[in-house]
């Protein structure tokens, strides 16, 4: 059974940085890709990011340069780190185990999620 948990979350004002982590059990993590999705009210969910197991990335047009996904085999823990935030990057951040198909990143097991907050 995989387990996903997030965690960092919080209220930032703009410009701030936020750092992203989630803890994977249930899975061999060497072996999956991953990837962090987001979901804002009223919008459907956005894959921000994603990660391959060789450590390829790539990202969403929207955090392109403000980004970056990274991951520790050693821990099992992937993580986001966000800089240069706008209000447009409020939404509840879920982490994601799945595999790529075509070159694109396809999720298919989901933590609980974290909420970001961007405000003054």
């Amino acid at each position: 059974q995989v387990q996903l948990v997030e965690s960092g979350g919080g209220l930032v004002q703009p410009g701030g940085s936020l750092r992203l982590s989630c803890a994977a059990s249930g899975v061999i993590f060497s072996n999956v890709a991953m990837g962090w999705y987001r979901r804002a009210p009223g919008k459907q969910r956005e894959l921000v990011a994603s990660i391959t197991s060789g450590g390829r990335t790539n990202y969403a047009d929207s955090v392109q340069g403000r980004f970056t996904i990274s991951r520790d085999q050693s821990n099992n823990t992937l993580y986001l780190q966000m800089d240069s935030h706008n209000p447009d990057d409020t939404a509840v951040y879920l982490c994601s185990t799945g595999y790529v198909l075509l070159s694109n990143y396809v999720g298919s097991s989901w933590g609980q999620g974290t909420q970001v907050t961007v405000s003054s």
